[in-house]
C-alpha cells in the first residue's frame, strides 16, 4: 500500500518531532518542502536565476550564494515581494516533490508511507497530491512558549509569524485528521499510531 500524508500546523506546534517519530517508528519517507526549496535555490538552478532576475544582485552574498536572511527580511512585511518569491519557488518545489514521489513509486513494491511537510501545504493545494492532510495542533500560548524557549524568539516575533499563517479553524476544515500535540509526547504517539493504522488499512 502506497500512502502520502501531508503534515501541517502552525509554527511551534511540534511538527519536526512528529516527523522524526513517523520516520523512526514506521519507516516513513519524509519530504520537507523547505529543504527542497533550499536545494532548488542554489546557484546554477532555474529558481536561483529567476530570483536574482526579480530581486537584483543585492540579495547575493560575496560568495555568490543567496543571502537568505536578507531575502527573508525583505519579504517579511512586503506582501507583493513575498508572493513574487513564492511564485518562483513553490511551483518548482512541488514539481520536484512529484518527481521524488514517482521515483519512490517505481522503487517500492511493498507498503510505503510518504510524509510531506510544507508551510503552505493547504494554500498550495497539496491535497491534490496527498491521500490525507494531518493537522498538528497546539494552542497559541504553548506554541509561543516553545518558540521562545527553543529558538529564542521574542513574543512579538512569534505573533508576527503566526499572523501570516492559517488559523486553527481553517486548518481543521482542510485536514482529515487532527493530532493534539499539546500534552506529553506519549499522548501524541498514541494518536499517531491510531491514524497510521487507519490509513494503512490495519484497523
Amino acid at each position: 500500500m502506497f500512502k502520502i500524508i501531508g503534515i501541517t500546523g502552525g509554527v511551534g506546534s511540534g511538527k519536526s518531532r512528529i516527523l522524526s517519530f513517523l520516520e523512526e517508528e514506521y519507516g516513513a519517507h519524509i519530504i520537507m518542502a523547505d529543504e527542497v526549496g533550499r536545494r532548488l535555490m542554489c546557484p546554477g538552478t532555474e529558481c536561483f536565476d529567476n530570483i536574482v532576475k526579480s530581486f537584483g544582485t543585492q540579495v547575493l552574498k560575496s560568495d555568490g550564494e543567496l543571502d537568505r536572511s536578507m531575502l527573508s527580511r525583505r519579504i517579511f512585511n512586503n506582501e507583493e515581494e513575498r508572493q513574487l518569491l513564492n511564485s518562483i519557488v513553490h511551483p518548482a518545489v512541488k514539481k520536484d516533490i512529484l518527481e521524488e514521489i514517482e521515483a519512490l513509486r517505481q522503487q517500492n513494491d511493498k507498503d510505503c508511507l510518504i510524509v510531506i511537510e510544507a508551510a503552505l501545504l493547504i494554500e498550495d493545494h497539496y491535497d491534490l497530491i496527498c491521500d490525507e492532510l494531518w493537522y498538528i495542533y497546539a494552542p497559541k500560548e504553548l506554541r509561543i512558549e516553545r518558540l521562545i524557549s527553543s529558538r529564542g524568539y521574542t513574543r512579538s516575533k512569534c505573533l508576527s509569524i503566526m499572523k501570516n499563517q492559517l488559523g486553527d479553524r481553517a486548518m481543521r476544515a482542510a485536514c482529515q485528521a487532527v493530532i493534539n500535540n499539546s500534552r506529553d509526547f506519549e499522548y501524541t504517539k498514541k494518536q499517531l499510531k491510531k491514524e497510521y493504522l487507519r490509513i494503512m488499512g490495519e484497523m
